[in-house]
């Protein structure tokens, strides 16, 4: 009885763990899937980047509209973004401000943490993200993302 219970050991002792050739089959594996599947996910990254950037925009553009309801105007250029979030200094400053126009404390910044660009002659605005670059112009994803 006892022999038998001592084979019955060394044979699960044999049968523990993974050999060295089952672990470099998987690795071989699970880089076989990285390679054809990475591609893919890192475009729809880059897609989902030029998607947040549109939302953050259009955010911004209703906290300029609501701005322009209390003030007849759209924040100057001078002025920036920055009144949305606190009562601009520059410039004509506005009587009826009623911010902050926006739920957070800050401006948001692009998911290429880059600023929005911002241009306004009082009556119009112009608000465009510069791309991954930070710069105007480019391709790809370097090109700019301009509202709608």
């Amino acid at each position: 009885m006892k022999i038998k219970n001592l084979e019955t050991i060394k044979a699960k002792r044999n049968q523990d763990g993974f050999s060295f050739i089952e672990i470099l089959i998987v690795v071989a594996i699970m880089a076989l899937l990285i390679a054809v599947a990475g591609p893919e996910l890192l475009s729809r990254l880059d897609t989902a980047k030029t998607d947040q950037a549109k939302i953050q925009m259009k955010s911004l553009k209703s906290a300029l509209e609501l701005y322009r309801l209390d003030n007849s105007v759209f924040p100057s250029s001078d002025q920036g973004l920055q009144s949305l979030v606190s009562k601009p200094d520059l410039g004509i400053v506005p009587n009826n401000w009623r911010g902050p126009y926006l739920t957070s404390k800050n401006v948001p910044k692009d998911p290429w943490e880059n600023s929005y660009y911002y241009r306004s002659d009082g009556g119009t605005f112009v608000i465009k993200s510069l791309g991954a670059d930070g710069q105007e112009g480019g391709d790809g994803l370097n090109a700019d993302i301009e509202l709608e």
